[in-house]
């Protein structure tokens, strides 16, 4: 039998933030590993910790104490610099929010992650299309984001982040803002890409009905790791 990859690996990870002359553990020596390929639901009630896990993966946020490797890299030990390249090759965003420049077209707004890089305008190009494909919208390319419903503008967000081909994707409650309908499409087409695509995807979302995609269920409250449930398949 293969072993099983972590592409993620998480020792003893503290986040202690100060509040005056209180402070709040956010986590409290979380360890855990993720698998490369794997689909992981973060569940939990408001200020148990799963966003702070999720930024610290992503290089957003830094530890206290403790030690987060992502495809072998101390996250942590980057410099600001170093991180903003890092994010930018291995991280792909998915927000609540869409986060979408309203005055580019859905190209010009997946697009651009790759002006960071060296590729060329027909590199690029096909870089887009190619994601546009994968989310189902290449007739949508040219449409400004007040033209497109709220399902298609983070079907967009999810092609922005899918367009650099990145180690993680991570999505902060992706359904938040959408209508059922909406919500089910996006979260079929996560279980989509990381299944067909094995794509590796690290979810918050407080609704057990989203979490049920994923293939993994990591239990937070005030900051400590409580379960972790196979969702068999």
């Amino acid at each position: 039998m293969l072993a099983v990859i972590a592409i993620v690996q998480i020792r003893e990870l503290t986040r202690i933030y100060q509040q005056g002359d209180i402070k709040v553990v956010a986590l409290d020596r979380v360890s855990l590993d993720i698998a490369r390929g794997d689909f992981v639901a973060l569940m939990g009630p408001s200020g148990s910790g799963k966003s702070t896990l999720l930024h610290i993966i992503a290089g957003i946020d830094r530890p206290t104490a403790g030690s987060c490797r992502v495809d072998g890299i101390e996250v942590a030990a980057l410099s600001e610099t170093e991180l903003a390249g890092w994010r930018n090759s291995h991280i792909g965003f998915v927000f609540q929010t869409f986060n979408l420049i309203p005055v580019l077209t859905a190209f010009e707004n997946v697009e651009m992650p790759l002006l960071l890089t060296g590729l060329s305008a027909a590199e690029r190009r096909a870089h887009v299309e190619a994601a546009f494909e994968l989310v189902g919208l290449a007739d949508r390319m040219d449409h400004l984001p007040r033209q497109l419903s709220g399902g298609q503008e983070q079907r967009v967000a999810i092609a922005r982040a899918l367009v650099t081909d990145p180690t993680l994707i991570v999505a902060d409650e992706p359904t938040g803002n959408l209508d059922a309908k909406s919500a089910s499409d996006v979260l079929g087409l996560l279980e989509a890409l990381n299944r067909d695509a094995g794509k590796t995807i690290i979810m918050v979302t407080h609704d057990p009905k989203a979490a049920a995609h994923a293939r993994r269920t990591l239990h937070l409250e005030k900051g400590e790791l409580l379960k972790d449930e196979e969702v068999r398949r």
